[in-house]
């Protein structure tokens, strides 16, 4: 049974600690609670299974440490046609290829301890940047990031509310730490302005970034789609393992 969460005691804040969805879940309920419609929060039950899932505009995201059945989870997705499903591979495998659904290969990596080069400049590294500036590289990188407006507001919000931190490098390569809990920080929204690639600047200030993380005796890592994946191999980062999420072919 899904039933939506309107009280914040009904978390079990300990087991979602200990995965990455549930930190996911944690650091949305942290920004902004249970009280916005543009991020909802459930609870997901079924014998002997007590999970849970959000769905923050967009994006629905699924936490459980068990399989779960699909048909109420389906029937979610057919009525709310979430652009992107992120889930455990056991979940997403289940669920198969929803109607209008495909799936999407994306690899997990962790930081390997790499130094920063003599030569980079700490200096050179904004971590207060100008959101929009931030933006109009994303959009470079990531052609379905569409709508700035809402990139803007979750992320000043994210941003002011301490869950996340965006850093700039020489004015054109971005990265942010998209949350930070229980000694598990996660780092995406890694983008070099087009004009500027190929000089290494992505690979420098993920060396620095990783490094200053892991010096706070945090495990860094970030996910990649398939047509990432060499570059954080390239540059030493370490596999921890594949999974797939669903996303939507219609363009309405």
């Amino acid at each position: 049974m899904i039933k939506q969460i309107f009280n914040l005691d009904d978390f079990d804040v300990s087991a979602l600690q200990q995965s990455y969805y549930g930190r996911k879940l944690l650091s949305y309920l942290n920004a902004y609670g249970t009280d916005y419609d543009f991020c909802r929060f459930y609870s997901v039950q079924d014998i002997g299974v007590n999970a849970y899932m959000f769905q923050i505009n967009s994006t629905l995201v699924i936490c459980s440490d068990l399989p779960l059945p699909t048909e109420e989870l389906l029937c979610y997705i057919s009525l709310y046609r979430p652009y992107r499903v992120e889930a455990p591979f056991y979940i997403i495998n289940a669920l198969g290829e929803p109607q209008n659904y495909k799936r999407l290969r994306r690899t997990q990596f962790e930081f390997s301890e790499h130094l920063p080069d003599d030569s980079f400049n700490e200096s050179e590294v904004n971590d207060n940047p100008n959101l929009s500036q931030v933006y109009e590289i994303l959009a470079e990188g990531f052609p379905s990031m569409q709508d700035k407006s809402l990139w803007l507001t979750d992320t000043s919000h994210r941003v002011r509310r301490g869950i996340s931190k965006v850093y700039l490098y020489k004015g054109c390569t971005t990265a942010t730490i998209l949350f930070d809990i229980n000694n598990n920080a996660v780092i995406g929204q890694v983008a070099t302005k087009m004009s500027y690639r190929g000089k290494k600047y992505a690979r420098e200030l993920l060396y620095w970034l990783g490094h200053r993380l892991r010096q706070k005796d945090r495990k860094v890592t970030l996910f990649a789609l398939d047509y990432r994946e060499s570059f954080y191999q390239e540059i030493g980062f370490s596999t921890l393992g594949l999974e797939n999420v669903l996303q939507r072919t219609d363009e309405d």
